[in-house]
């Protein structure tokens, strides 16, 4: 867990580590698998999850808000080569005002 949250800090000081948690709990089993615990900018297909998945049925947005939201978490990640998908959905979260929500 500190390691998410230590990762998380790195683009929001003031993160929440209850909202971590709870991220990291609702990935569950997924952060098991080095593969699935990082989120890839350059593949279209799972970004598309991302926003169906994440975006969309957990926080509610339509699908453009959540491509508009997942395109610019890519780019405030852009200079970390392992997008830790704990940080990027906090990061989508924040971007849509919905922290609160989770």
């Amino acid at each position: 867990m500190t390691d998410y949250l230590a990762d998380v800090q790195k683009y929001d000081a003031g993160a929440d580590p209850e909202i971590v948690q709870k991220i990291v709990k609702h990935l569950g089993i997924a952060l098991r698998s080095k593969d699935a615990s990082l989120v890839s900018c350059s593949d279209k297909s799972e970004l598309d999850r991302v926003v169906e998945k994440w975006c969309m049925k957990k926080l509610g947005t339509d699908e453009a808000t959540g491509d508009a939201t997942v395109a610019k978490v890519c780019e405030t990640m852009k200079d970390s080569r392992q997008k830790q998908r704990v940080t990027f959905y906090y990061l989508a979260a924040k971007e849509l005002g919905k922290l609160g929500d989770l």
